[in-house]
């Protein structure tokens, strides 16, 4: 269960992915006034360091995040993520990567809060010690639990606030979590129907994950799909060859830039003739109001 650490893939193609979408997320939701809270279910350390034994070990990064620095003429949501990395490394060599919770708690405002769930017993630690570092008007509001995001996430809706994003990127290590992942959010919706929902997943050859996509896109609300394959997939069948990211309830900006975002991505980070994207969009169904209410 404990063997996972996300600082061996840090900065990969996945994390480019999930945090440019992610830093879009946040972006539209500080357009507003109004606080939000942020929800974690998975937040592991928060800041990697990509000098790392464990980040050199693996490379990831070299086909990741650094083909990102390398590029030329970004879109926006591109450049809002190179700004949130480039906040970390004022020297300009990019050795400190931003997890999602540091992306999220270092926008925040005294009006927003945060918590964050991480069962690692090695993680956890790391967590609380990195996310003291940020300078945030929201400190007193900036909470980590040692515990089951999966269950507490529950518990935490609706928050206070009554505007929320809800970031849920398990390791999937165990097939279990696919379930666990909708299940999640299936409740979150029954308690919070307005909550954004973030779901980052792997793209691999498993049955779980084009079951996942399937019961996904079959919701009855609104959602933005965008996946995106860096390669083909290996003959043998193992192997991350992409990623995808799911959103209930997306900002509205977001689902107008991110097919353009998407396609520059998919150019940038291809790792063979193989690479592609998909970004599907599916709108809410307009509620129909009783006559009476029509009348008034």
């Amino acid at each position: 269960m404990f063997s996972y650490r996300h600082a061996f893939h840090a900065a990969n193609h996945a994390d480019v992915l999930k945090h440019v979408i992610y830093t879009g997320i946040l972006d539209h939701y500080l357009q507003k006034e109004t606080g939000f809270t942020v929800v974690d279910t998975h937040a592991g350390a928060g800041l990697y360091d990509l000098e790392h034994d464990w980040s050199q070990q693996s490379g990831e990064c070299v086909d990741g995040l650094d083909r990102i620095l390398e590029a030329d003429k970004a879109p926006n949501l591109v450049e809002a993520y190179l700004d949130a990395v480039a906040e970390l490394n004022p020297d300009g060599l990019a050795r400190y990567y931003p997890g999602s919770p540091w992306l999220a708690v270092s926008k925040l405002r005294k009006q927003d809060s945060f918590h964050g769930f991480e069962l690692h017993p090695n993680e956890y630690p790391l967590l609380q010690h990195n996310l003291q570092l940020i300078r945030t008007p929201a400190k007193r509001r900036v909470h980590v639990h040692a515990e089951d995001g999966f269950k507490e996430v529950i518990r935490l809706m609706p928050p206070h606030t009554r505007r929320g994003i809800v970031i849920i990127d398990p390791s999937y290590e165990a097939k279990t979590d696919y379930k666990k992942v909708f299940d999640t959010l299936s409740e979150i919706l029954k308690r919070f129907a307005q909550c954004c929902i973030v779901i980052w997943y792997p793209v691999v050859q498993r049955e779980e994950v084009r079951s996942l996509q399937r019961r996904l896109e079959q919701l009855p609300v609104e959602w933005l799909h965008a996946s995106l394959n860096v390669k083909a997939p290996q003959k043998d069948g193992f192997g991350l060859h992409g990623s995808g990211m799911f959103i209930i309830n997306p900002p509205w900006g977001l689902t107008k830039e991110l097919p353009q975002t998407m396609k520059w991505l998919t150019k940038t980070l291809a790792q063979d003739g193989q690479a592609s994207f998909s970004c599907r969009h599916k709108e809410a169904k307009p509620v129909r109001r009783a006559k009476r209410d029509e009348d008034e």
